[in-house]
């Protein structure tokens, strides 16, 4: 499996970013995907995710509002639009397909609910 991340760059506060993510290698509309980021001399943390079917979602409470996150089964992408960023959405963000197949709950918000990753882009967010 591999997940190819892009879409990341340097915005002004207050602007918008659309990353994407294409997966390839298993069957793309049987796992949930998942957004997660890491700022400088900070643990990885969950952002979003999205269930197999683009029907359910979760987003942490710091993205709520601003962010959204979608996914094209038929081209085994997922994305991550981001509105309104603020300097502290500055990090490198990781896409992730989850393990399970054909299952989603709360548990997509924990890194482990993972097994494979792609390399990350970076987003900096100039205030």
């Amino acid at each position: 499996v591999q997940l190819q991340a892009s879409g990341g760059g340097l915005v002004q506060a207050g602007g918008s970013l659309r990353l994407s993510c294409l997966a390839n290698g298993r069957p793309f509309s049987k796992h949930n995907m998942g957004w997660f980021r890491q700022a400088p001399g900070k643990e990885r943390e969950f952002v979003t995710a999205i269930s197999y079917t683009g029907r359910g979602t979760y987003y942490a409470d710091s993205v709520k509002g601003r962010f959204t996150i979608a996914r094209d089964n038929a081209k085994n992408t997922v994305y991550l639009q981001m509105n309104s960023l603020k300097a502290e959405d500055t990090a490198v963000y990781y896409c992730a397909q989850g393990t399970r197949e054909y299952y989603f709950d709360d548990r997509s918000r924990l890194a482990a609910e993972y097994d494979y990753w792609g390399q990350g882009t970076q987003v900096t967010v100039s205030s």
